[in-house]
């Protein structure tokens, strides 16, 4: 997860610490977190760009949206099938997308299809 906005230390910190929570089903994210100020207003183009970004299913941007949203939602890009494809995760669910796809068990498509109309993913709807 790369930090792209700088403007408020501990809204960042509280985003890494909700982003690897242990799901009540007891799943966690396993993220790399890199804080640079080098890497401060880049675009998505740009940080797609980046060394070793393509070594990666998806990236995961904290951006202003992400700093200054009610949900701090994290902006999720696809590296795979459909590169630069992207929505927002809340980050109690960055365990779901993070290890489905580096599981390949499921492709960044199924969460971007199952993000609700504002392109935020808040989990899977409870069908039943």
């Amino acid at each position: 997860m790369i930090r792209t906005d700088f403007s408020d230390d501990d809204a960042w910190e509280a985003v890494c610490a909700a982003s690897v929570a242990t799901s009540p089903e007891g799943f966690e994210a396993h993220l790399l977190f890199i804080s640079d100020p080098a890497f401060a207003d880049l675009t998505v183009e740009q940080v797609m760009a980046l060394p070793g970004a393509q070594h990666y299913n998806a990236l995961y941007i904290v951006d202003h949206d992400t700093i200054s949203g009610r949900e701090t939602p994290i902006l999720a890009v696809d590296m795979t099938r459909e590169p630069g494809r992207s929505l927002r995760v809340v980050p109690a669910q960055m365990q779901s997308i993070e290890n489905n796809l580096e599981i390949f068990n499921m492709d960044f498509s199924e969460f971007a299809d199952a993000a609700d109309p504002d392109g935020v993913f808040r989990g899977f709807a409870d069908i039943g």
